[in-house]
């Protein structure tokens, strides 16, 4: 994801992030049940930090473009819509096809996270090479 998609996404995600957790906690705590309020709350803190891993992802990209930064953004985006949106329409459908979709997710996340620490390392060999 270019800086700009990722800062698109950022913005979109914690606009979803606010809106679902007051939605959840006066319209849905009256007609949810306490597991699937659960559900709600593991998909927003997952969402909430991965959005914040990307918008750091952003403004590191600004500084300067990075593949490794570029395709961790990406999957960690993929990771957020997966895992916290199936775990939002689980609770709210209670159709047990998202269970399958949570793990993918999860990957995601995790494919991500280890792509940002590549590119972490690449940076500060490249960062020596130019001392």
């Amino acid at each position: 994801m270019s800086s700009r998609a990722m800062l698109i996404f950022s913005a979109i995600s914690g606009f979803v992030y606010v809106m679902l957790g007051a939605f959840g906690a006066h319209v849905l705590s009256k007609s949810l049940g306490s597991a699937e309020l659960a559900w709600i709350k593991t998909g927003l803190d997952y969402q909430a930090f991965h959005t914040l891993a990307i918008l750091g992802l952003a403004a590191a990209m600004l500084r300067r473009a990075n593949i490794w930064f570029y395709w961790s953004s990406a999957l960690l985006a993929l990771g957020t819509v997966l895992f916290s949106g199936s775990l939002y329409c689980l609770a709210l459908s209670h159709l047990k096809l998202w269970v399958f979709i949570t793990p993918i997710g999860g990957t995601c996340f995790l494919i991500g996270w280890v792509l940002m620490l590549v590119g972490a390392l690449r940076l500060k060999k490249r960062a020596e090479r130019h001392e």
